[in-house]
């Protein structure tokens, strides 16, 4: 047996010491969910009822078939109405605990995927695998690559970025934040997992760059949380009396948590201090995203309800007078500003129907392409995103299709599916795995094209 130790290499006894580790995370975490279950079931109150101040508030699972929705009809099922837990749960300023069966399945899932992960691939391989690679003939949609998640209109998605299990989180205006595991197994549920941290829409979600078991997420209730997988906790990681509409970490400082706040003002979060470092007031009206450069992660880019998209370098941004790179003005708001995978060119969307394309040295290039982007007060605003090159972009499209810009010549072909019975607004690309495509719609839905 002792010969067998020291037969493995260093990197075989770091990877057994964490998945022992993994393990006893998990059997822990069963144990607190089985404790607090058989708490909640002896308790004469009902579980929905509000706890007493100064108790933990609970978070319960609600999943669709929790909801008596069977995830195969629930194209046709009415939204349900009533997020759980009350809202008045989510107000406080607390933790709130997660009691829930399924959070161990969750658990497990997420550090498995973790524990097993390769390193990121580097964009330079992913877009040789796409070279001569077409989205409009090469992506489908299949009935089991549908699910209806959550109960309202979804504002973000995206990928945990694990190259063997497709795993999504979501966010909606009831604020749900959702988790669809496409991969699950027969003993693991049905793969949902919703539970509700914020009391307004869940504007923006980032998942910690080395930790994927530690979920960000932001609202309009002016509330950071943090969901620690691990420790089954929401916590609070930041309050205010203003609205937060974005929300990403920096690429090389994982204890940096940028965010807009309020009417334009750009903040940062020290996750060592505990508090706001820095403070910018960059826009005139609220930040609707925030982007970093893959390539210079000093360049960062806003867009903003004012009408303008800037770029801006951290290096000489100053907090009495920020001046910015370059700026791209529309005539209306503008909704979104991304860097491309190589990062040479910038696309925003605008609702003055148009997507814009900043490229060049100094992305002092602009060119736009025209598109169709009145999606009026139920649904949520087109934001054209990148794939796996410079080459394409996505984007929703009002005849429930996603519409497909090939940047070069400014063509767009819709995808289209009798499987899409809604009209998806926001999309997210999978970091590792090509051909991988998520959009979402104002009715909770979840399309995986792929």
């Amino acid at each position: 047996m002792a010969a067998a130790k020291a037969a493995l290499t260093e990197y075989e006894r770091r990877r057994l010491e964490n998945i022992k580790r993994n393990e006893e995370m998990i059997a822990s975490i069963k144990r607190k969910a089985n404790d607090l279950s058989t708490l909640i079931k002896s308790s004469k109150r009902k579980p929905h009822r509000i706890a007493k101040p100064g108790k933990t508030p609970v978070v319960l699972r609600r999943s669709l078939r929790s909801r008596g929705i069977s995830p195969d009809s629930a194209q046709e099922t009415a939204i349900p109405t009533t997020p759980s837990p009350p809202v008045s749960l989510a107000k406080q300023k607390g933790p709130l605990r997660i009691v829930d069966d399924f959070v161990a399945t969750l658990a497990a899932t997420i550090l498995d995927a973790e524990e097993n992960a390769p390193l990121h691939r580097r964009v330079e391989s992913l877009q040789n695998e796409v070279e001569s690679w077409n989205p409009a003939s090469a992506l489908s949609l299949v009935p089991e690559n549908t699910r209806r998640l959550l109960a309202g209109r979804i504002l973000t998605v995206c990928f945990f970025p694990f190259l063997d299990r497709r795993l999504l989180a979501v966010g909606d205006k009831y604020g749900n934040l959702g988790f669809w595991d496409a991969d699950f197994g027969e003993s693991e549920g049905d793969g949902s997992y919703v539970y509700t941290p914020h009391s307004a829409p869940v504007s923006g979600i980032s998942l910690h760059p080395f930790s994927s078991s530690k979920v960000f997420t932001c609202s309009y209730d002016g509330f950071i949380r943090l969901m620690d997988v691990g420790e089954t906790v929401f916590k609070m990681i930041y309050s205010t009396e203003d609205s937060i509409f974005s929300l990403i970490h920096h690429p090389n400082n994982t204890k940096s948590l940028y965010f807009g706040e309020g009417q334009g003002d750009l903040k940062m979060w020290d996750e060592s201090a505990g508090k706001i470092s820095s403070s910018w007031d960059l826009h005139e009206q609220r930040i609707n995203t925030i982007d970093f450069n893959r390539y210079n992660a000093n360049l960062m880019a806003t867009s903003s309800t004012d009408g303008i998209a800037s770029i801006w370098d951290l290096r000489k941004i100053h907090s009495k007078k920020p001046e910015c790179i370059t700026t791209a003005q529309h005539a209306r708001a503008v909704h979104s500003a991304y860097f491309s995978p190589s990062g040479t060119c910038l696309a925003t969307t605008s609702i003055d129907d148009t997507v814009g394309i900043l490229s060049g040295p100094s992305f002092d290039n602009w060119t736009t392409i025209k598109h169709f982007n009145q999606t009026g007060r139920w649904l949520s605003s087109f934001r054209a995103i990148w794939g796996w090159d410079d080459r394409f972009l996505f984007m929703g499209n009002m005849r429930r299709a996603v519409d497909i810009i090939t940047v070069e010549d400014k063509n767009i072909v819709p995808l289209e599916s009798p499987f899409m019975t809604a009209i998806p607004c926001r999309f997210a690309v999978h970091p590792q795995r090509v051909g991988l495509l998520a959009g979402a719609t104002a009715g909770g839905q979840i399309y995986i094209w792929s």
